[in-house]
């Protein structure tokens, strides 16, 4: 009777430290069913290989130049199971822990890796014995983890948004404002739009307020990009920006922003 061949899961490996993927690459050698389909040294391969790729699992530094993990995380979004690996970080930690997440923190051994395999293939729907798993786990919200791995103090200075497998950063400082669309967000640069799948909510979350605001429910806009605000109807308003283009704003918005406006 012949053995049924077992199904192989493929990883993607991302760290900017030869060593720290060396680890994870050998500690993987105990796992035939795990196949290592590309090691990045950056986020931005990270990006191009997972959307490529489609792996089912990813080993994902946080503190990485260019992108960090959270940020690449925010552009591949959830269709694989993610074991962050990171540095001593008090933030990041307890945001993996409040949403459940599995990390390694370094320097980890082979037994705390094994766990975190483990937890990985529960989260992508496989038992340790290699069959389907009736219970996996749902992953959380890329934009919820990151802004709960954030200090309170500590708002976004950029924005990535991913276009196929290329990737633009958008300086804050650059943006005019946000509109919601749907699930997801445009954001108005320097005369271009770039779409990226995120509530409004979460992006309020992470903008300065002393900069930002929220002047709709669809809304959100730079205040130095304000030149003024006009009536537009009965009892309602739009923001004026310099560049001409004009913004709805809601009651509670046109309050918010006098308020501001009038500092």
């Amino acid at each position: 009777m012949t053995q049924p061949i077992e199904k192989k899961f493929r990883a993607v490996i991302v760290d900017d430290e030869e060593l720290a993927r060396q680890v994870l690459r050998e500690f993987l050698t105990a796992h035939p069913e795990i196949e290592i389909a590309a090691e990045c040294a950056n986020g931005f391969e990270a990006v191009k290989s997972v959307t490529e790729l489609k792996p089912d699992l990813v080993f994902l530094d946080v503190q990485m130049p260019k992108l960090d993990g959270f940020e690449v995380l925010e552009l591949i979004g959830t269709s694989a199971a993610v074991v962050f690996v990171t540095a001593h970080d008090n933030y990041a930690i307890r945001a993996f822990e409040v949403h459940a997440v599995d990390y390694l923190l370094k320097p980890f051994g082979n037994d705390r890796f094994e766990a975190a395999l483990t937890r990985a293939k529960e989260r992508f729907g496989v038992a340790s014995h290699g069959s389907v798993s009736a219970a996996a786990r749902p992953a959380p919200s890329p934009s919820d983890l990151a802004a709960a791995a954030r200090p309170p103090s500590q708002y976004l200075d950029r924005i990535p948004v991913r276009d196929g497998p290329r990737v633009f950063i958008i300086p804050v400082s650059k943006l005019d404002y946000a509109e919601a669309q749907d699930d997801y967000i445009a954001f108005c640069a320097e005369g271009k739009k770039h779409l990226k799948q995120q509530t409004i909510s979460s992006l309020e979350s992470g903008l300065d307020p002393s900069r930002f605001l929220r002047i709709h429910r669809s809304y959100i806009v730079n205040l130095e990009r304000v030149a003024r605000i006009e009536p537009y109807g009965k009892d309602s308003h739009v923001a004026v920006l310099h560049n001409g283009t004009q913004l709805p704003v809601s009651r509670a918005g046109y309050a918010r922003l006098r308020e501001l406006l009038d500092r």
